[in-house]
């Protein structure tokens, strides 16, 4: 089975609950997850087989949590070398705000600028569809893991 970082940006502790819930699911089907709320470049870097799992809230003006934002500026200011990298986006945002989903996008964006390979469509949960994001991201990394390839290290 594949082993799995996630990658938490979090303002309330919302996108942290999802990660814990996808860690947890990911686990019950035989993956190795580790949860980083810290995010560093050198955490990227460790073991280039490891595969990514962003999960991120947006600020109310679309910007990246504060315990993410450095990783960010690191990936558009370091380019470091994850070309081919796997990936996946777990985006949570509030749509009655004109910059929903912002942050997440600008993840997406700096990964694929760098050549790393998103797997699947990104989960995006949205505050306002009054849907309950728990079912919908245990459906999601349940049909996402199915996506990874069965020799990541």
């Amino acid at each position: 089975m594949s082993h799995i970082q996630i990658l938490v940006g979090s303002v309330t502790g919302t996108a942290e609950r999802i990660a814990d819930l996808a860690a947890e699911r990911l686990q019950t089907l035989g993956h190795q997850v580790t949860v980083n709320r810290f995010a560093q470049l050198d955490d990227l870097l460790r073991s280039p087989e490891e595969v990514l799992l962003i999960c991120t809230s947006n600020t109310g003006s679309g910007d990246l949590p504060d315990n993410l934002q450095p990783l960010y500026v690191q990936l558009t200011r370091e380019f470091p070398p994850i070309a081919g990298r796997l990936y996946g986006l777990i985006n949570l945002g509030d749509s009655s705000y004109t910059t929903f989903g912002e942050a997440g996008q600008a993840m997406d964006d700096a990964f694929a600028d760098l050549g790393a390979q998103r797997i699947g469509e990104p989960l995006v949960l949205d505050a306002s569809s009054g849907d309950d994001p728990e079912p919908l991201t245990e459906d999601w990394v349940a049909n996402w893991a199915t996506q990874l390839p069965e020799d990541a290290a």
